[in-house]
Order: structure tokens, then C-alpha cells, then sequence
């Protein structure tokens, strides 16, 4: 963990409470020596990032047909046509001989193989080694005792022995003590995989539950109405109305109501066996997010390595990338890549995943519940705003249809046994018509939800202004308010409710944010989410309860953390390194934008204020704060070695956040 100290080259005179800073119009304040004027020629390289919306799902859709208006079309905070294709090497190893050849183990394929048998041959045209600044030796082989790429590593001398060419290991019980502190989880085996490929998984709850869905809803419509359907009864049978109003009923009528009342019947008994099978919500594992720090799920930044950076740093709760239900089905591995963790993330890892129908949730959360054990809770999106997602009736597009999300929630409640559900909302999708309120009441009533998290804006908002957390706070009261309402109509203990967890989310960029949020009696906690981005250590403030100034040499041991952990994950082979230097890169596109404390006239800086260009107190600091990609790259060659000509990056998200 990095030293941390209190703010550096700031007075404490110079500090400002919020509500005295004067209307700035979204410009972030730098004193005057530190401000540059503006090159032209490097502003036209600049790529200056501040979305944190869950876009990049888009890369894992089939986008349909693209044609649309011709002329100018508006631009959204994405790059959505990159080409991001995988440089292949030249000559590739079979995986058979990755670790050496073994006299007992034989390529399957024979002569027939595509790829190299002759290991002299594929080191002959392997490409040179990695010469980085801070990786003297393979990080894996460190972190492992092992290095998993074998003779495909581009750190290969470090962990082979040049004169036989053998590969070296650590002694077996020092690699089983740092596979135990450093291995990942929630992998899907090969086998299980195939079946969900090869449809051969039988979603036994999922079928179940689908055929009951409206019985279960039904129920608890029946339940709201019972008092209100006594009260009336009786007062028909006092005045005697009921058995005349029966005797002018025409026979059809009375058909299609016998009708109703068998299917309703029917209904009462599926419920009944569903009853006697589920978990209810005191009976599933207890989630508990008071005053828990939590980062937010964030597609494509907050992967695996982000994640694992992330609970070095301070965090208590981390989410994984938004996986896609009928992807998860279908067992593509693309998507199953998404729910895998590391160690250090359990307890308080969740797994969010995108539906737009109750069949989609109930079968990818089943498919969670069984392939990946290591999951604290399963949490449905409704408040993704892409309109991909939202054309395809999932994300937000479900705060339109609260029908259809009550019914996604219960039947993933059943089929996931005693692991929670949780789902993430928005105000509403249009601007000036919130529908948190009422939303919330519902699934108070109609759902065993563990936690709601509501972002403070609309989808149609997206990121062009603050968040509203007083509508926040008085959706957590409306919470509340609903919870004691149920619990006076409970009859049945098992079916009383554990208390619903709620979170707060948007524009949390510091600590001041954190605590003035926490302060609200019905809040559990805040999720942060850009500012955990564009400041990772921001829990290390939460905790110390004062701005830090990290140093550029601090930051810069954060960005080594991050491409040792990307290198973990990925692997230190050709594929591995370009898959950790794009994300690196996709990182920095949000790690940039931190302006130092000690260089501001006021601070904090909020996340919509756009700085003036500017140079950092060391040449370092200048170099991370840089808008240009080329910059970026150039950090990177200091974990990940030199690029090669091929590699060609541009950020996925572009700024539409900061104030006009």
C-alpha cells in the first residue's frame, strides 16, 4: 500500500466549503504558474474521457443494421467503431508444449496440428523479449512461483535456463502458498461450459419458476387486496346486494368467472409448492452493504485487474463488467470471462447482469448460481442507459416496464437458492417524470430484492448534469416508509423481510461527497463509480477523512499494481501483453483526468469541471495528466515494453459529462 500524506503545496486558508464556491461554469480553477497555453497540434490528439457508462457492451452485440440518417448524427460519449482486432504471432506454440514437451502427453491433433511442435523453431521467430523499465523479471513468475506461458512468455529468461533451455519453478509447497493468495475464482470448467454450448444444461428451477411467474405475482396482488376484498364482501352481505347481483349474472358471465376462480386455484397450488421450495429473503445469506465502500460495475474499466487495484486501496465491494444473459446461456466465453474474481475480491464480489425478459434472468442467473459459487450477490441492471440495450427491452429500458423487471427479480430470486438478488435503477428514462418512488414501493411489495441502488439520473440525462440526491434521499425514505407497511401486513415469519439495503450513486468524487451522502439515516451506503476511476485511492481519503495529494511517484506505483494484475490475469504471452496494454490505456483515458491538489486554486475539483491546460510540479506529473494517447502509450512502455507498429489505440468513451 502506498504511504499516504495529507495535501501537499495547498494552505489550508485556501480552502473552500462547497457552498461558498463561487458559479465557475464548469472550469476547474489552476494557479497560474502551472497553467500552459494550448498547442494546436497536440490538442488534435487529445482524447479527453470522462463517461463511465456501461457502453462498451456494444463491442459484445451484434449491432443490427447501422444505416441510419444521413448528414450529421449527435455524438454520445463513445468511440463505437474500433478496431480492436488481436495481432497474431506469426509462429504459435501448441498448448501442448507451452510448458515443455511432456513424454506423456500427446498433441491429439498429430501431424494434422496447425500450430508448432518444434520449440527451437517457434523461439527462433518468437519476438525479442520485453524490456520494461519496472519489470525486471517475469511478474508472474513472481507472484506464482510459475509462470502459466511457459516458453510463450515474453519475460522467458527471466524463469528458464538459457543453456538447456528448460523452464524453472519455484519449489512446489512455495507455489501452492502463492497459488492459494493469488489465484482467481468463479472459473467455468471446460466440460460445463460445452454443456450450456451445446444445450445440454437442464435449467430445471428456471422451468419451474417460468411456469408459475404469474401465480407468484398474483399472489402477491391477492395478498395487498385481501383486506380490501373482505371489507367490500362484507358489506355486500349486509345489505344483501351480493346473492341478488349473482342472480341477474348471465350464464356466460358466470362461466368465464367459475373460469377465473379454477385458474386462480390452480395458481394457489403451484404457489404453495413454490413456497415450500424457495428461499425466502430472512433465509438467504445475509448482505450487508452498511457502510460498505463500494465501486460500481463499469464495463471495460472495471475489469478484473481494475478490481483487484481497487480492494488493495480500500474497497469492500466490487462488482464485476455487465455480462449479457443470452450470451451466459449460450456459454460464450467471451461472457464468461466477466464473472471470474480474484481472491482478494471475496467476500463482497457481485455479479451484474443485463435481461430483458424473465426467462433470460432466471436461466443466466441459474447458470451463475451453479458455475460460479464464489458470488456474494447476483444484481439486475435496470439503469443502463445504451440505447442498444434499451431498444432491446433490457438496462433501463425495464423502469418502463416495472411488470416485466418484477417478474426478471422473482424468478432469479428462486433459481439462485440462497445467494442474493439485487437490482440497480435510475430517476426514470425522461427528463422531469421520475419513477423511483413508486418503483421502489413495488418492489418493497412484489420482490425479495436484498438491495436497491438508484443513480441519482435519468437515462435520458445520462451524464450532462449533477445527480439529484434529493430525490435520492427521498426515494430511501419512500423505502423505508414502504418496509413498515409490509412488515405490519406480514402473517407468515418466513416471509417477513430481512431490511432492504440502499445505495446511493452518482458524481461521489471525494470523501466530503461520501460522508455528506452517508449522513441520511435511511442510506446504507454510496457507490462510487467515475471518481473511483479518475482517483482509485479516493476509499484511502473516505478512511483518512482528508484530501491526499498522491505524489507522481505514488500514482505511478498504482498504474505498476495495475499492470502487474493485468499481466496475472491476462498472461505475459504476446496475446496477454496487448490485451493488458489496451486496457491499461483504456484506464489512463479516466486516470488522466485527476488535477493534482497541490497545483488548484480551490479544490476539491467536481467531476464536471474542465481544467485548463496545465504542467504538473515534476515532469512525471505532467505526463500522467496528459489528454494526449500517445502519452498514455508512452506510459505504458514502461510496464509493457515498446509497442510495435501494429498497435493502434483509441479510447473507448469520450467526454459529454463535463459543463457547457
Amino acid at each position: 500500500m502506498s504511504t499516504k500524506h495529507a495535501l501537499e503545496s495547498v494552505a489550508v486558508e485556501d480552502h473552500e466549503p462547497l457552498s461558498k464556491r463561487p458559479n465557475t461554469s464548469g472550469i476547474a480553477h489552476i494557479k497560474p504558474e502551472f497553467v500552459v497555453k494550448a498547442d494546436a497540434a497536440a490538442v488534435k490528439n487529445t482524447s479527453s474521457t470522462a463517461n463511465d457508462e456501461e457502453e462498451p457492451v456494444s463491442d459484445r452485440i451484434a449491432t443490427g443494421n447501422t444505416a441510419g440518417k444521413k448528414g450529421k448524427s449527435k455524438k454520445r460519449g463513445q468511440n463505437k467503431k474500433r478496431n480492436i482486432t488481436q495481432v497474431k504471432e506469426q509462429y504459435q506454440l501448441c498448448s501442448k508444449l507451452v510448458l515443455g514437451k511432456d513424454p506423456n502427453e500427446e498433441c491429439p491433433f498429430g501431424e494434422s496440428c496447425r500450430y508448432v511442435h518444434d520449440i527451437d523453431l517457434y523461439l527462433a521467430h518468437k519476438k525479442p523479449e520485453i524490456q520494461s523499465e519496472q519489470f525486471s523479471v517475469c511478474p508472474v513468475f513472481e507472484t506464482l512461483g510459475r509462470c502459466p506461458m511457459g516458453f510463450k512468455c515474453r519475460f522467458l529468461s527471466s524463469h528458464s535456463d538459457p543453456e538447456t533451455k528448460q523452464l524453472q519453478f519455484k519449489p512446489e509447497q512455495d507455489v501452492k502458498l502463492l497459488y492459494d493468495a493469488n489465484h482467481e475464482v468463479n472459473v467455468i470448467a471446460a466440460d460445463k461450459k460445452l454443456d450450456l454450448i451445446k444445450k445440454r444444461f437442464s435449467f430445471e428451477k428456471s422451468d419451474f419458476v417460468l411456469e408459475i411467474i404469474d401465480a407468484i405475482q398474483q399472489e402477491f396482488r391477492d395478498g395487498l387486496n385481501e383486506e380490501k376484498q373482505a371489507a367490500a364482501k362484507a358489506q355486500k352481505e349486509h345489505s344483501g346486494t351480493e346473492q341478488d347481483q349473482e342472480q341477474d349474472k348471465a350464464p356466460q358471465v358466470l362461466q368465464r368467472e367459475q373460469e377465473q376462480k379454477d385458474k386462480r386455484n390452480r395458481q394457489k397450488e403451484l404457489y404453495l409448492e413454490y413456497k415450500d421450495t424457495r428461499f425466502f429473503a430472512q433465509e438467504k445469506k445475509r448482505l450487508d452493504l452498511k457502510n460498505k465502500k463500494i465501486v460500481s460495475p463499469l464495463t471495460t474499466v472495471g475489469n478484473l485487474p481494475y478490481r483487484r487495484l481497487m480492494r488493495k486501496l480500500g474497497a469492500d465491494v466490487t462488482y464485476s463488467e455487465m455480462a449479457l444473459s443470452v450470451p451466459l446461456i449460450q456459454g460464450t466465453n467471451s461472457e464468461w470471462a466477466l464473472p471470474k474474481a480474484h481472491v482478494s475480491e471475496i467476500p463482497g464480489f457481485g455479479v451484474q447482469i443485463a435481461s430483458a425478459k424473465a426467462w433470460q434472468a432466471a436461466k443466466a442467473a441459474e447458470a451463475l448460481a451453479n458455475f460460479a459459487p464464489d458470488i456474494s450477490e447476483i444484481n439486475l441492471n435496470s439503469g443502463c442507459p445504451i440505447d442498444l440495450l434499451y431498444r432491446q427491452g433490457s438496462g433501463s429500458a425495464l423502469l418502463d416496464n416495472p411488470a416485466r423487471m418484477i417478474r426478471c427479480l422473482n424468478s432469479m430470486n428462486y433459481v439462485t437458492g440462497d445467494i442474493p438478488v439485487s437490482v440497480k435503477i435510475r430517476t426514470g428514462t425522461k427528463d422531469g417524470h421520475p419513477m423511483a418512488q413508486g418503483l421502489v414501493r413495488r418492489l418493497v411489495s412484489e420482490t425479495d430484492v436484498a438491495a436497491i441502488t438508484l443513480h441519482g439520473r435519468t437515462r435520458q440525462q445520462r451524464y450532462t448534469r449533477n445527480a439529484d440526491w434529493d430525490y435520492v434521499k427521498q426515494v430511501s425514505a419512500t423505502l423505508r416508509e414502504a418496509e413498515a407497511e409490509s412488515q405490519e401486513r406480514e402473517k407468515d415469519k418466513r416471509e417477513s423481510q430481512q431490511r432492504i439495503q440502499f445505495v446511493g450513486n452518482g458524481d461521489i468524487n471525494n470523501f466530503e461527497d461520501w460522508y455528506k451522502h452517508m449522513e441520511d439515516e435511511n442510506m446504507d451506503s454510496v457507490m462510487v463509480a467515475r471518481g473511483a476511476l479518475v482517483k482509485p485511492w479516493i476509499f484511502e481519503e473516505v478512511e483518512a477523512q482528508q484530501h491526499l495529494d498522491k505524489s507522481s511517484q505514488e500514482r505511478l506505483e498504482h498504474l505498476k499494481d495495475y499492470a502487474r494484475f493485468a499481466m496475472d490475469h491476462w498472461g505475459t504471452d504476446e496475446y496477454g501483453i496487448s490485451q493488458g496494454r489496451r486496457f491499461f490505456c483504456e484506464f489512463m483515458s479516466f486516470f488522466h483526468r485527476y488535477v493534482p491538489m497541490g497545483i488548484c486554486e480551490r479544490y476539491p475539483v467536481l467531476l464536471n469541471e474542465r481544467p485548463p491546460n496545465w504542467k504538473g510540479r515534476n515532469d512525471l506529473e505532467t505526463l500522467m495528466g496528459s489528454t494526449d494517447v500517445n502519452d498514455w502509450i508512452k506510459l505504458s512502455e514502461m510496464f509493457f515494453g515498446k509497442t510495435d507498429d501494429s498497435f493502434v489505440f483509441l479510447p473507448k468513451h469520450k467526454s459529454n459529462s463535463y459543463a457547457n
